[in-house]
């Protein structure tokens, strides 16, 4: 019995619909890096970009636990002195909500090329509405998964 390795030609690629309203936001980021990969097909090929494509809506209304809100998201502007901060619940109520679930989701996938061309099929919009509906996504229920994925 020989070890099946997919080739381009075995890959077939879904359109996933997530929405993000009530789930908890680690939660929802590795069930989306699974589903990324293609770590969920039987057929999985770790050097292949065997993912879905995944949409996720209502990215503004993604849960966080504890005390997560007042953590403090640093980056450098690279000039003397300029660091720069804002914590989790100012980039969630700002202008860009989904940043905080495109940067959960991207630290739950390996830091190679693979992963960064598996991101490219990650959207992720903050409000209920998607211009995806042509490719008839199928709706992937994360709530009920378990019943610790949503806070309550």
């Amino acid at each position: 019995m020989k070890t099946f390795t997919a080739t381009p030609a075995d890959i077939d690629k879904k359109w996933i619909l997530i929405d993000a309203e009530g789930v908890v936001l680690g939660r929802l980021a590795s069930i989306v890096a699974n589903r990324l990969r293609g770590k969920h097909k039987a057929t999985f090929t770790p050097s292949q970009d065997m993912g879905d494509n995944v949409i996720i809506i209502n990215a503004d209304k993604v849960q966080l636990t504890g005390a997560k809100r007042d953590k403090p998201n640093y980056w450098h502007t690279g000039y003397p002195g300029g660091i720069k901060s804002r914590t989790t619940g100012q980039i969630l109520e700002g202008a860009h909500p989904e940043r905080v679930v495109m940067q959960a989701v991207k630290r739950m996938l390996p830091g190679n090329k693979l992963s960064r061309q598996q991101m490219t099929n990650l959207r992720v919009y903050a409000g209920a509405e998607h211009p995806h509906e042509a490719q008839s996504p199928e709706v992937l229920d994360v709530k009920s998964m378990n019943k610790k994925n949503t806070r309550v």
